[in-house]
């Protein structure tokens, strides 16, 4: 049953069709961001154990730390967003300090040099989302969300599948030193910030005379409607057992998987997370949002599962193809949601809520992962996270299906 469009006094600023291009800007800024990122990420475990001397807790704790502090980015990012009615600045910002900050990883000679170079790339990262996405939805009419945050979802993941397609192809060419792709990635983000900069046209939010821009927070969280708590509970939940990516390729090589076959295991994952977001998103505007995200989260379970139980490698190489598809399913849409039970004026403060409580739970989960895996065994921790993930299925099913807002 396609979502209906309900009246509402707080409405989105009227849509130039041109804003379109705001879409395709911020697609190709994500592209570009993404592949520089994705260079450098599947060679993280390489480079911090085989040249660095960390391990799995080193993982965890900078993993954790360095999502943690992006948390807090995007609660603050989201809160100014509101107030000074700007976001393309704050967006196009966290651009900007996060692809400075990629290359130094080059001249890293200890791994607590890493932690922080990931901590400053992080924080950017989050200061940029909240404000990004509150533009990104008021540059479209609501019956189009979907497949915006679908489009620029799948330009993310397109990036993600060219950088560690880069990776593979530079690796044999620099006779496999890891610093001189790190230095590579520099090119594809400084095209990145130049788009966020150029590109990306601002979209001032309507402000109503009931509900004020400036009630940013837990305040317009609380104001909105009430599912989003019910929602916000389910996210946080599954983000307790969502921890770093980098665990799925450390499970893997434990399993037997060579370290320099890590970016193609990210290209694989990544071609499916590409080819599914945009479909998956226009989908979302026909059928109720929560639909899709469940499916994605009962993925996400089955796939976790399927690394605890998995005892050689070869599962591996399908079961990335399959976590592909919960990111499809859940990341643009997920986004998408949340905007059609929120205003214009309040959407980034209510987007950094959610994302905060998403990167703040992400130091205990990547911090615990690495401590089961020490304490227990390799597969312990990806039965705790598929068991949450269950859960929030459910938490999700009892939340309802919504209406958009324009």
């Amino acid at each position: 049953m396609a979502q209906s469009l309900t009246p509402n006094s707080s409405e989105s600023p009227p849509v130039d069709p041109a804003l379109s291009r705001n879409i395709r800007a911020f697609g190709w800024a994500a592209f570009f961001n993404d592949t520089a990122t994705e260079m450098s990420y599947w060679l993280l475990p390489r480079f911090l154990v085989g040249v660095l001397g960390a391990g799995p807790m080193a993982f965890g704790l900078i993993e954790g730390a360095a999502e943690s502090v992006a948390s807090f980015g995007r609660l603050a990012s989201g809160f100014l967003a509101d107030r000074w009615r700007r976001r393309k600045p704050l967006a196009a910002a966290g651009y900007t300090v996060a692809n400075l900050a990629k290359p130094l990883l080059a001249l890293s000679q200890t791994w607590g040099q890493v932690f922080w170079i990931r901590f400053f790339d992080r924080a950017a990262k989050g200061f940029r989302a909240a404000p990004r996405d509150a533009l990104i939805a008021d540059s479209v009419p609501a019956s189009q969300r979907g497949a915006a945050f679908g489009f620029r979802q799948a330009m993310d993941s397109a990036g993600a599948m060219a950088g560690p397609l880069a990776a593979l192809l530079l690796l044999p060419l620099f006779l496999g030193d890891v610093r001189k792709v790190f230095w590579a990635a520099t090119v594809p983000g400084l095209a990145s910030l130049a788009v966020a900069w150029l590109a990306v046209r601002e979209v001032r939010p309507k402000s109503s005379a009931t509900q004020r821009s400036s009630e940013g927070g837990f305040a317009g969280l609380s104001a909105v409607d009430r599912r989003l708590w019910l929602i916000l509970a389910a996210v946080t939940v599954f983000s307790l057992g969502n921890s770093s990516d980098l665990f799925l390729i450390l499970r893997a090589q434990n399993l037997g998987l060579g370290p320099g076959f890590a970016p193609a295991l990210g290209f694989v994952f990544n071609v499916v997370y590409t080819l599914l977001s945009w479909p998956a998103g226009k989908l979302s505007d026909r059928i109720p949002r929560r639909i899709l995200i469940i499916l994605g989260y009962s993925v996400y379970a089955a796939v976790y599962l399927g690394f605890a139980m998995a005892r050689s490698v070869r599962l591996v190489w399908l079961l990335m193809p399959a976590y592909g598809l919960y990111y499809g399913l859940t990341e643009g849409v997920m986004k998408a949601w949340i905007s059609d039970l929120v205003p214009s004026e309040r959407r980034a403060s209510v987007y950094g809520v959610f994302n905060w409580v998403v990167g703040l739970t992400l130091f205990p989960a990547s911090l615990a992962a690495g401590w089961m895996w020490q304490r227990y065994s390799p597969a312990t921790p990806f039965y705790f996270s598929a068991a949450l993930a269950s859960t929030a299925a459910v938490l999700l099913a009892l939340a309802g299906s919504s209406r958009a807002r324009a």
